[in-house]
């Protein structure tokens, strides 16, 4: 079994920092893409995904948040600067995850960690 759990959600003012973390466990041969993504009633699904050293971001984020991993962790972060009300939302870990004996990657996700931005 192959679990994602994400932490560092909590509240934040506007203009603020938070910084998210994901680590993968369980039997895992390797990973492939990780990444958040957000999806806050009434909006825009907002993607942020990071492979092979290449990173993409939905333009509501760009210049703000920052994706990052540890390999050697299994551990995806996100760098959220210059927090906006609108970026509240549950921020969702997803890894395309190789486990032994598989031919191909699977998708997993984690539960979630709410981020709260107040004016």
């Amino acid at each position: 079994q192959v679990q994602l759990v994400e932490s560092g959600g909590g509240l934040a003012q506007a203009g603020g920092s938070l910084r998210l973390s994901c680590t993968a466990s369980g039997s895992i041969s390797s990973i492939g893409a990780m990444g958040w993504y957000r999806q806050a009633p009434g909006k825009e699904l907002v993607v942020m995904i990071t492979h092979d050293n290449i990173t993409n971001y939905a333009d509501s984020v760009k210049g703000r948040f920052t994706i990052s991993r540890d390999n050697a962790k299994n551990t995806v972060y996100l760098q959220m600067n210059s927090l906006k009300p609108e970026d509240t939302a549950v921020y969702y870990c997803g890894a395309n995850v190789y486990v032994p004996g598989d031919a191909y990657g699977r998708n997993y996700w984690g539960k979630g960690t709410l981020v709260t931005v107040s004016e």
